[in-house]
């Protein structure tokens, strides 16, 4: 009884510690998910699954990453296109945020096809 009360302790103990683990891994960066809204040469405006629009700053060092399939490469921002799904690591700046990282894919076939052409 003794010793399963330990085990018991001794995984609560491990999974507390991996749990900080991830929550530190990204210090203080943000996540910001949805689709493309706008992209300007400074910017972009992202359409996240809640219905928000969040704007994100482009700096100097922003890296920009293609999703297609399981491959991911390198890409620039005129690779970026309205409509894409991104995953953008960002960095708070005051009331902003900075793009260290945008990943993107464009959107799937069956997703285009449902939009309605204007």
């Amino acid at each position: 009884m003794k010793n399963s009360a330990m085990k018991t302790k001794l995984y609560v103990l491990l999974a507390m510690t991996l749990m900080a683990s991830v929550v530190f891994a990204h210090g203080d960066k943000k996540h910001v998910i949805g689709t493309l809204e706008k992209i300007n040469t400074d910017s972009v405006v992202v359409k996240t699954a809640a219905g928000a629009s969040v704007e994100v700053k482009l700096v100097a060092t922003t890296i920009y990453v293609s999703h297609a399939g399981n491959e991911d490469k390198a890409a620039k921002l005129t690779d970026l296109a309205v409509g894409d799904r991104v995953v953008i690591h960002a960095t708070p700046k005051g009331e902003t945020l900075e793009a260290n990282e945008v990943k993107f894919s464009a959107p799937s076939s069956s997703a285009a096809a449902a939009k309605p052409k204007s």
